[in-house]
């Protein structure tokens, strides 16, 4: 078992156990999971327990569907944090002077994006994997909206608002404001999809790292 590949599956592994870590708090305060963040870092935590282990072992990583699609909502994650004002929980220290919040935000994005330049193989992803990562996006806004509309005072924001972010609240914006913020969360979901599938496309087909496990048939590497 190679040096390298052991790192590059601990390091994995470390990304997932700081998404869990982060996302606690959720498992007994249920409507943190109404937060895209908490949401996020949970999913990207799973893949990563696979992708390390498959690493580790040699086996059979992810798909480049699920394993890109999380890396494209952990850089979204970033971007809400400087883009959205939300009322998102600062969450206990993990880290030395990192909270649960900042792990999520900033830790996490920055550690999945390394993994993906370096250790992911390429070449992977194609053109319809694009829309898939974009379906995320209309159900988890219809199922806040319809949550809000259902539960009014249920949290999890101040005051027990139902709405995690101010710009997806339209008791705050409007209706009309709300579709126009809508739009915008569609074309930069698709701006960061489409350079998460650029990238892929222009690296080097095999894991920078040489580290990237078994399983990759020959319609995924189109």
């Amino acid at each position: 078992m190679g040096l390298t590949r052991i790192i590059a599956g601990v390091w994995r592994l470390a990304i997932a156990g700081l998404c869990f870590a982060a996302t606690a708090e959720a498992w007994s305060i249920p409507n943190r999971w109404v937060y895209f963040t908490f949401q996020a870092g949970f999913l990207m935590g799973l893949v990563m327990v696979w992708a390390g282990a498959a690493t580790i072992l040699d086996g059979i990583q992810p798909p480049a569907w699920m394993k890109n699609g999380v890396t494209v909502y952990v850089v979204i994650v970033a971007l809400m944090a400087f883009l959205l004002p939300s009322s998102e929980p600062s969450g206990s220290p993990l880290l030395p002077g990192a909270s649960g919040a900042i792990v999520l935000h900033r830790v996490v994005p920055l550690m999945a994006v390394a993994d993906f330049l370096l250790v992911d193989a390429h070449r992977r992803s194609r053109w319809e994997h694009v829309l898939v990562w974009m379906s995320y996006l209309p159900p988890y806004l219809a199922f806040v909206l319809i949550r809000g509309a259902l539960w009014p005072h249920s949290g999890p924001a101040a005051g027990g608002s139902p709405y995690p972010y101010a710009v997806i609240d339209p008791s705050s914006v409007g209706w009309i404001q709300l579709g126009i913020n809508c739009l915008e969360l569609v074309v930069v979901l698709l701006g960061v999809a489409l350079a998460v599938f650029i990238v892929d496309r222009m690296l080097p087909s095999s894991s920078i790292m040489g580290v990237a496990g078994r399983g990759r048939s020959s319609r995924s590497r189109r």
